[in-house]
């Protein structure tokens, strides 16, 4: 009795010790990790990376003058990173707008280590749940040296960290949205996204130059929120637009019974 005591005071010991004392160390993700918005400002569009043939293209070149969802992940990544790529293929699935069409995607690699083949393995993977017919020009899968990687998450304000040990990045999660010029136009957080907000963020970053009129009516409704990454309702300007449109009906309304009215009385002349 007295060893079956010891032996479960011991285990008890065991399942109460911490994580790390029992060899699995849970580390919370680092300070300089994160993601600081820089709406409005411009990316270098000269930076040179690899595309997944091994062919050097600048930034800009690979956006192709079009509004652009940029993605930065590490293409070895087993965790957070196919959790992104998988959410915003999904996303975009569900939009009619065509990538390669009315939109760019592209995708960079935070690891100066990776390799154009990494890059073309992880495009041939994320197509083949996009099967759009301009998908294959539509969707950039680059690499780069550490200079252009750095200027280029400065310039969007993605903070990461390199683990040596772990062999590992630590990264935050999101979207950002460019405009054909290379500017900042929105961020999206997380591994989940709205195709509402970000069909709307493509038709803001390209100057509404894209869309359907429902889209222009949606964007007098909701507005982008900086902290949350979403479009959320704007109760006053729907209930302007509401405004509008009901003295627009009035207005109409009042025409035709004038002219109806005025019909009536001419017709009334006509017959004395």
């Amino acid at each position: 009795m007295k060893g079956c005591a010891l032996a479960i005071a011991a285990l008890l010991l065991v399942a109460l010790a911490p994580a790390g004392a029992r060899g699995h160390t849970q580390q919370a993700p680092p300070a300089d990790v994160g993601i600081d918005q820089h709406l409005g400002a411009a990316v270098p569009l000269d930076l040179p990376f690899r595309n997944e043939m091994g062919e050097t293209v600048t930034l800009g070149a690979a956006m192709q003058a079009k509004p652009t969802v940029l993605a930065l992940v590490y293409y070895k990544c087993t965790m957070l990173c196919p959790l992104l790529l998988d959410g915003m293929v999904r996303a975009l699935k569900a939009m009619s707008f065509d990538a390669g069409r009315e939109f760019e995607v592209v995708v960079v690699s935070i690891n100066p280590r990776e390799t154009p083949l990494l890059a073309a393995m992880k495009k041939q993977e994320t197509l083949s749940r996009y099967p759009r017919r301009h998908a294959e020009q539509g969707w950039a899968f680059l690499t780069g040296e550490e200079a252009s990687i750095r200027a280029l998450t400065g310039a969007v304000g993605f903070r990461y960290s390199y683990d040596a040990k772990a062999d590992e990045y630590a990264h935050p999660a999101g979207l950002v949205l460019l405009t054909p010029g290379g500017k900042v136009a929105r961020y999206f957080y997380g591994i989940e996204f709205s195709p509402r907000d970000l069909r709307l963020g493509l038709v803001e970053a390209a100057d509404e130059r894209i869309g359907s009129p429902v889209d222009q009516v949606l964007l007098l409704c909701y507005h982008y929120d900086p902290l949350t990454g979403k479009y959320g309702f704007a109760i006053m300007s729907a209930l302007r637009l509401a405004g509008a449109v009901t003295v627009l009906c009035l207005g109409v309304f009042m025409v035709i019974m004038f002219r109806r009215e005025r019909g009536s009385r001419d017709a009334s002349a006509g017959r004395t």
